[in-house]
């Protein structure tokens, strides 16, 4: 962040939301967020390769273009809300949150996108990550309905939006001051649930129905296409918006596009140009995402469970889309009525977010004005996600079990043989890491007299492994390369290394052993380095 005080923030939430569409001379792509994963692309890829992107590189194009479009509209919006500045001269600060489902090279990925997309085109705009969405959510809520909570309240918020749903378990703290304050008890993570899948199996259901109609009775467009249409039409987006709510009728209707309001076909129950649904048939689509969101939630208090079992979780907060709607909050509250089947939730209250669709947004701008005024964040300590060490070498044991069938090699400058491909865990999954102060690890490196190298290659491992089963060695469990770092020594006086070797009486080479320290910054969903 810029130290000039911003004339605006902007909190953005980058989301599926559904919107009607209805030029006929516009390519619709919809429901790509999940694809900038690899492996998620790859899986729709093989399930459904019909309608699936044909490469990355056309997510990329997909998101690049949503977001130049984005930042056009944000633009055209806000810039006329500036007081005393012009748009391109303002000091605007654009805050973006992420799912938890995203790794660090998937936010890198990200974030070089949304500047190419113009966010970062003015010299005093800037770019960041700030919360993942469930955390952002959690911000908001705490901030707006802070006089519900009690000291040492447990907060479990699912945020459910269109594609992805993200889970964050919250202790709250300074309840009597102004400034109330989070911490992070479990690490965030998330599945992918959201009212997008209901949309996607309504369109698939009302597809078959339509393929049939066109058997006895030609339709004037093909079946896919209609589908897609009554799938994103207003009639169809508003019954799901209000499903269990006091308003809902056993039967409802969601008229076909482009068909003669004539047409009947009552063996796929079209009347008059309308599709006829049974309110059980889209209570089956919602159960589907409900049942998955509520195994997400059972996890969740499972592990909750695990790790604290004298605590209880006090509140269940809704947020997100799918939180929005009236047919989730009653299952949810049904299903975890006096706890359910969780003793460490025997008292939950479930609540929803002040404006859940806007709650992520609002928690990125009321996190970054917390720190404007006060210094520092709502949220002040989060669990880090996952283990982080770095490539190591140990000195030969023959007698330690880890050491056999380990490639050695001989130390010139000492003599001693070591096993390499070892790792040393610095930062472990689950531990808590205050916000914004840096972890720091140590190193050292022997380097020969007059030697001009000053600039030290290390591999930073990740694994998502418990702290119990971390690997020990490369090529063992999940353990892989998440990134090299190098650390410049150039500028640094040799006569601060630390000489050894140097009696005349020493056998060994004369070496020196230069120790110093690299900073690990864990933000929400990404790591940065510094020397």
């Amino acid at each position: 962040m810029t130290d000039r005080k911003p004339d605006l923030i902007v909190g953005v939430d980058f989301g599926m939301t559904a919107t009607e569409q209805n030029a006929p001379d516009k390519i619709y792509h919809d429901w790509f967020k999940t694809f900038l994963d690899p492996v998620r692309l790859r899986q729709k890829q093989t399930e459904d390769p019909q309608h699936s992107p044909k490469s990355f590189d056309e997510v990329e194009e997909w998101y690049e273009d949503y977001h130049r479009l984005l930042y056009k509209h944000i633009e055209f919006k806000l810039s006329s809300e500036l007081s005393g500045a012009l748009w391109h001269n303002a000091c605007v600060e654009f805050i973006f949150s992420v799912p938890t489902t995203w790794s660090p090279q998937i936010v890198d990925k990200y974030r070089s996108i949304v500047e190419r997309s113009g966010f970062a085109s003015c010299r005093n705009h800037t770019v960041s990550i700030g919360l993942t969405e469930a955390e952002a959510a959690a911000v908001h809520t705490s901030l707006e309905a802070s006089g519900v909570f009690k000291e040492k309240d447990i907060l479990l918020v699912c945020d459910a939006g269109g594609g992805t749903t993200d889970l964050s378990v919250l202790s709250v703290s300074d309840t009597q001051t102004n400034a109330l304050t989070l911490r992070q008890l479990d690490v965030v993570f998330g599945a992918t649930i959201g009212s997008a899948a209901i949309d996607y199996d309504f369109e698939s259901y009302a597809r078959s129905q339509l393929e049939i109609a066109q058997m006895s009775s030609p339709l004037p467009i093909r079946p896919e296409q209609l589908a897609w249409e009554m799938m994103k039409s207003r009639d169809f987006q508003n019954t799901k918006c209000e499903h269990g709510g006091p308003d809902d009728t056993p039967v409802f209707s969601v008229p076909i596009p482009k068909l003669d309001p004539a047409y009947t076909n009552l063996t796929v129950g079209i009347e008059y140009g309308e599709m006829r649904f049974a309110r059980e048939d889209l209570q089956k689509l919602f159960d589907k995402q409900v049942q998955k969101l509520v195994d997400l939630i059972d996890s969740q208090l499972r592990n909750m469970q695990r790790k604290f079992p004298n605590q209880q979780v006090n509140h269940l907060i809704l947020a997100g889309g799918l939180g929005h709607s009236p047919y989730v909050q009653n299952q949810l509250r049904t299903r975890f009525h006096n706890g359910g089947v969780h003793p460490n939730a025997a008292n939950i209250q479930v609540r929803v977010a002040p404006d859940p669709q806007l709650a992520v947004c609002k928690g990125l701008v009321g996190d970054r004005l917390r720190r404007l005024r006060a210094g520092k964040p709502v949220l002040n300590s989060r669990c880090c996600r996952a283990s982080y060490g770095t490539l190591c070498k140990e000195v030969f044991n023959k007698d330690n079990p880890l050491h056999q069938g380990r490639s050695t090699m001989k130390d010139p400058l000492n003599g001693k043989f070591y096993v390499v491909g070892s790792i040393a865990w610095f930062i472990k999954k689950g531990k808590p890491i205050i916000s914004d102060a840096p972890v720091t690890h140590g190193f050292h490196r022997k380097m020969s007299p007059g030697d001009p190298r000053r600039a030290f290659p290390t591999s930073i491992v990740e694994s998502h492994a418990d702290e119990q089963f971390l690997p020990h060695h490369m090529g063992a469990g999940d353990a892989h390369i998440l990134c090299e770092i190098e650390s410049d020594l150039s500028t640094a006086d040799e006569t601060k290394f630390k000489e050894k070797n140097k009696r005349f009486w020493s056998l060994g080479k004369r070496y020196f052993r230069v120790d110093y320290d690299v900073k690990v910054l864990i933000g929400p969903a990404d790591v940065r380095f510094e020397l």
